[in-house]
């Protein structure tokens, strides 16, 4: 059974919280347009009895899809997440990550974070630890790579998107990323994922090659259940039998998530082409979709980059996209965006 409370209108949450965590429960809170909603999975009946406030505080209802917390049956209202005060996710404006597949330097990083806060992205991107499909290949730097973004990303006002490979990492890369992106390849890592269920950072949740919409979600799901309720979720292409792109790019997959989950949806249009030359014409269909942002790799040398320097932009082809982007946005409805003046994550 799944409980439903309202402290708001019938008991302080201070006392709701301290009587559910002392019976071994995690609260996750919901934010919905009549207030804020508390949910605990998995709820005993029997200690409904126990909990402070009047009866009409709580409910307790049967779940009616798989994924209780990413669907829209308990959130009627999209979710925005705020990062660091300065920026976004979600909402009317689009925000826009960008920068290398691989940190490879202090100067290469400081050149990334420079060229594309100029064109406007809110966020940098930068991997540390990289997820190789050969074991010769560039790993990243580590630890050493994580201070380079975090670094060029401060000198900057960029809040910075790395991945996590594992719990092991999961240390490091918490005190130096402002959000923790989980890769293709972990999407169905249940166990990571409940690890980062339990971590106060927005999670940027990567569709895996082989994972339906309703796995994705469920995925989401695993996170969200364990309290953090900051998902982003990331389409980034999908195996197919075409051998034209990297990956398929499954643009209806962002309508398909709107009408399912409440949780922002960007795409990474730079993985699903696999060469520069497609980045282009897919952010801007996926902005068209209805996306809340995008992903994008942006190298100033990609013939020199230690990985993916096929599917990544030149700086001046990065400020020719966003200048593209500018023009589309408003006709969907949003602005280009996720910088200052942001509200609260709901």
């Amino acid at each position: 059974m799944i409980l439903l409370a309202k402290p708001h209108t019938h008991a302080a949450p201070e006392k709701l919280l301290d009587a559910l965590e002392t019976r071994g429960y995690r609260p996750c809170r919901l934010a919905t347009s009549e207030g804020p909603l508390f949910t605990v999975l998995d709820f005993s009946a029997a200690l409904l009895a126990d909990l402070p406030g009047e009866a009409g505080s709580y409910a307790l209802l049967e779940p009616r899809e798989p994924y209780v917390l990413a669907g829209k049956s308990l959130k009627d209202t999209p979710t925005e997440i705020d990062v660091r005060g300065t920026a976004r996710i979600g909402g009317q404006g689009f925000a826009v990550i960008a920068g290398p597949c691989s940190v490879e330097s202090p100067g290469q990083i400081e050149a990334c974070a420079a060229a594309v806060k100029k064109a406007g992205a809110a966020f940098l991107r930068g991997g540390a630890y990289k997820p190789r499909t050969s074991p010769y290949a560039f790993q990243g730097r580590g630890k050493e790579g994580l201070r380079w973004l975090k670094e060029a990303g401060d000198r900057h006002g960029l809040p910075v998107v790395t991945e996590v490979l594992d719990q092991d990492d999961l240390g490091a890369v918490t005190e130096y990323a402002d959000i923790l992106q989980v890769g293709a390849r972990n999407c169905q890592n249940y166990a990571l994922l409940k690890k980062l269920g339990k971590i106060r950072k927005p999670v940027l949740l990567k569709r895996g090659m082989m994972v339906t919409i309703d796995e994705f979600l469920l995925s989401a799901e695993y996170v969200l259940a364990g309290g953090n309720m900051e998902v982003v979720l990331c389409e980034r292409g999908i195996r197919t039998f075409e051998p034209g792109t990297r990956n398929t790019l499954d643009i209806s997959a962002v309508p398909q998530l709107k009408l399912k989950t409440h949780l922002p949806v960007v795409v990474d249009p730079s993985h699903a082409a696999g060469s520069w030359r497609l980045v282009e014409p897919l952010a801007l269909a996926a902005a068209a979709a209805g996306a809340d942002g995008l992903m994008v790799e942006v190298h100033p040398c990609p013939e020199n980059a230690l990985s993916d320097g096929e599917q990544s932009l030149k700086p001046e082809r990065f400020a020719s996209l966003m200048d593209k982007l500018a023009r589309l946005l408003p006709i969907t409805g949003r602005t280009m965006g996720g910088t200052a003046g942001v509200s609260p994550a709901v």
